[in-house]
C-alpha cells in the first residue's frame, strides 16, 4: 500500500459498502482523530501549566536569564524529530508507537510553550485561545463538508509555510516590527487555510484506508497535523492579541 497520507483519494464506495455503513464508519474515524487532536492540545496546555508555573520544573528546563538548558533545548528539538519519525518511518510503526510518539511531542510541545505563559497575561492568551478554537472549529467544519475540492491549494499553503519560516528566520536577524506583524498575518492565513485543507484530506483518507490495520495510524497522524495547525494558528493569532506582561 502506498502511504495514504500523501495521498489524497476521492470517496469511493467499497463493494457491498452501504451509504449508512460509510457515514457511521467515517463519522467514527473523524471523531477518533478529533479526540486524540483535543487531547494532545490539553496534554500539552497542562504540561504548560505546571513547567510555567513550578520553580523547580523551569530550573530544569530553563535559565535564570530565560534561556533553555540543555534539557530545555532536548525538549525544543525533540518533537522536530518525533515528526521525522512520523513522516519517514511510519509504515514501519504499530499503531500503540504512533500513539506514544503523539503523547511524548505534545507533553513535549507543552514544556516549549510554557514559555509563552510567562511572556504574555493569563487574559489575553484565553482570549486569543477562544478566538483560535472558535476559528479552528469553523474552518474545520468547512474543510469537511465543502463538496469543493481544496486539493489544488494544498502545493500552494505547504510552500508557503516554507516561505514563512524563510521570512522569519531572516527576521530573527532584522528585527522589524513591521515584517513581524505582516509574517504573523500571512502566519494566520496560511495555517486557516492549512486547517480546512488538512481537514479535507483526512476525511478523504479514510475512503484509503476503511477498516484495515493502517486506520488506527492514520487517524494518530491525522490529529498530529490538526494539532499543529491549532497550535500555529494560535501562537500567530497571539503575536496579535497577546498583551505581554
Amino acid at each position: 500500500m502506498t502511504d495514504p497520507l500523501s495521498t489524497t483519494v476521492p470517496p469511493i464506495r467499497r463493494s457491498g459498502e452501504t451509504s449508512g455503513t460509510i457515514d457511521a464508519g467515517l463519522r467514527s474515524y473523524m471523531l477518533s482523530v478529533y479526540n486524540y487532536m483535543v487531547s494532545g492540545v490539553l496534554l500539552s496546555g497542562i504540561i504548560a501549566f505546571l513547567a510555567a508555573g513550578n520553580d523547580m520544573a523551569r530550573s530544569v528546563f530553563f535559565a535564570p536569564t530565560g534561556t533553555p538548558t540543555v534539557i530545555g533545548w532536548i525538549a525544543v528539538f525533540a518533537p522536530l524529530a518525533l515528526v521525522l519519525v512520523f513522516s519517514f518511518g511510519l509504515n514501519r510503526l504499530s499503531t500503540g508507537v504512533a500513539r506514544a510518539i503523539f503523547w511524548a511531542y505534545a507533553a513535549l510541545m507543552g514544556v516549549s510553550l510554557s514559555t509563552i505563559l510567562l511572556a504574555y497575561t493569563g487574559a489575553s492568551i484565553a482570549q486569543t485561545f477562544f478566538v483560535s478554537a472558535s476559528a479552528f472549529a469553523g474552518l474545520s467544519l468547512w474543510g469537511y463538508l465543502t463538496k469543493r475540492d481544496l486539493s489544488a491549494f494544498g502545493t500552494f499553503l505547504i510552500m508557503g509555510v516554507f516561505g514563512l519560516l524563510i521570512a522569519m528566520l531572516v527576521n530573527m536577524f532584522l528585527r522589524s516590527s513591521t515584517m513581524d506583524l505582516i509574517v504573523s498575518a500571512i502566519g494566520v492565513l496560511l495555517f486557516a487555510g492549512l486547517t480546512a485543507y488538512d481537514t479535507q484530506r483526512i476525511k478523504n483518507l479514510y475512503f484509503e484506508v476503511g477498516s484495515s490495520d493502517f486506520r488506527g495510524k492514520v487517524e494518530v497522524v491525522g490529529a498530529l497535523t490538526l494539532y499543529l495547525d491549532f497550535i500555529n494558528l494560535f501562537l500567530f493569532l497571539l503575536r496579535f492579541m497577546g498583551a505581554r506582561r
